[in-house]
């Protein structure tokens, strides 16, 4: 199967969503789906799917469905999820913590590996419930350089986001999911992912507000 170098912003977001529906479908043992079994699953329609998937090549034969086990295989690989994605938190405030907790790997091979905080936070040297240890802020680029972590999650005051980037860049992090509401200027090799939750409760009541009007 081939896979084009650039794909739509909007069928990227989904695969991952792709992915979960095609692993829940082998855990039920269904061995065939067609592109609206798909659909419905995701909440959208099946010309979306069948158009997000013209961009691998041939994923299936019309009127022979999906191969389950294969598509789950395809999008594994897509989303580099045969092995273990170390990830480094940074900011362990409440959205921090909440992270900490929140189990990844049960979901995709992906861990959060070391966290880091305010160097006169008294948990720094210490480690969390489920054994992640905690540095100081200080420390980025030192407890970074003998690891394989290259994404981060960034959960700091948006004061402090920038600089706090530009430590994780010059540590070697390439990829960057942000929860603070502030753009970061980071070079052309790094990308960054934004969480608003502020933007999507907003959006979230506005379309609230036009289905009852």
């Amino acid at each position: 199967m081939s896979v084009e170098k650039t794909i739509p912003k909007a069928t990227a977001k989904r695969l991952s969503l792709y992915y979960r529906i095609f692993k829940r479908f082998n855990t039920d043992n269904i061995e065939k789906a067609s592109s609206k079994q798909i659909a419905d699953a995701m909440g959208i329609d099946s010309a979306t799917v069948r158009r997000d998937f013209s961009h691998f090549g041939e994923l299936g034969r019309r009127g022979f469905g999906y191969d389950v086990k294969k598509l789950m295989n395809f999008f594994a690989d897509i989303l580099d999820d045969h092995s273990t994605t170390n990830v480094t938190l940074v900011g362990v405030g409440n959205i921090g913590r909440a992270l900490m907790h929140y189990r990844f790997h049960d979901r995709n091979k992906m861990q959060i590996a070391i966290a880091f905080d305010r160097d006169d936070n008294d948990i720094v040297g210490t480690s969390s419930p489920d054994g992640i240890p905690i540095h100081g802020i200080s420390t980025i680029k030192e407890t970074l350089k003998d690891t394989d972590i290259e994404t981060a999650i960034l959960t700091v005051p948006s004061l402090q986001a920038q600089e706090v980037a530009d430590q994780l860049v010059e540590a070697g992090i390439k990829g960057i999911l942000s929860f603070s509401p502030v753009h970061l200027s980071v070079p052309k090799d790094v990308v960054v992912q934004y969480v608003d939750l502020t933007s999507e409760l907003q959006t979230l009541l506005y379309f609230m507000n036009q289905k009852q009007n």
